[in-house]
């Protein structure tokens, strides 16, 4: 359950981000949902786009989660694209993108 909110959480950010004009247009928004998986996407002009799906697992006899693996970018106003792809799964969130910051080994 704690994945679906960090999805959602990740989605309102990106729909979120700043508009670069008052008008956005959805240019695509699809959506499939299953008993156990989920596929969704949503691009909008203002270059906002954003993918995932995901899966029910099964982690033990008593145990599942939902595998969430997907993307979202967005242009900000010097017009730099930045892309942050994701996993969220029983090991929990992880987000790769050059805008993240890696922790020094040491």
């Amino acid at each position: 359950m704690k994945f679906l909110v960090v999805f959602v959480a990740l989605f309102a950010l990106a729909v979120a981000a700043p508009a670069q004009s008052d008008d956005v247009q959805v240019l695509r928004q699809e959506s499939n949902v299953g008993i156990d998986n989920f596929q969704t996407s949503l691009e909008l002009d203002n270059g906002i786009n954003q993918q995932a799906e995901g899966q029910l697992k099964q982690i033990s006899s008593e145990e599942s989660a939902i595998v969430v693996k997907g993307s979202f970018k967005w242009v900000d106003p010097s017009g730099q694209e930045h892309v942050i792809t994701y996993i969220a799964d029983e090991n929990g969130y992880q987000p790769q993108g050059a805008d993240i910051p890696v922790a020094p080994v040491a």
